[in-house]
């Protein structure tokens, strides 16, 4: 039953990644620590694991459309890579408890700052 979960909690993410613009892993986080039983450090590192071929594919669709700005993304992509470097790091030296907590925060304040724009 666990497998229909994650193929469930999968196409679920694709879906709303693609359609609203968001990162799967405002999703899958959250999901896999609360549904799941995943620590934190677990449930991130599966989560842009996961993301890879969510955004190829929604990337592959919109960039179809004309709807990338593909030297935006370029440039955006070199800082994240670098970014993704350190942040590993930097989670991975973290307390879990306290990467939970700065991870629903983050999600708070998102989810504030949208409503009131």
């Amino acid at each position: 039953m666990e497998i229909v979960g994650f193929v469930i909690l999968g196409l679920a993410t694709g879906l709303v990644a693609s359609t609203l613009g968001v990162g799967g892993g405002i999703i899958f986080v959250p999901s896999l620590v609360v549904f799941f039983g995943f620590t934190q450090f677990v449930a991130q590192g599966t989560s842009l694991a996961v993301i890879v071929p969510t955004a190829i594919v929604g990337t592959i669709l919109h960039g179809r459309k004309g709807r990338v700005e593909w030297r935006v993304a370029g440039l955006i992509a070199v800082g994240g890579i670098t970014g993704g470097f350190l942040g590993a790091w930097l989670a991975q030296s973290m307390d879990p408890d306290l990467l939970r907590r700065l991870f629903a925060a983050l999600l708070v304040v998102i989810a504030a700052r949208m409503l009131s724009n």
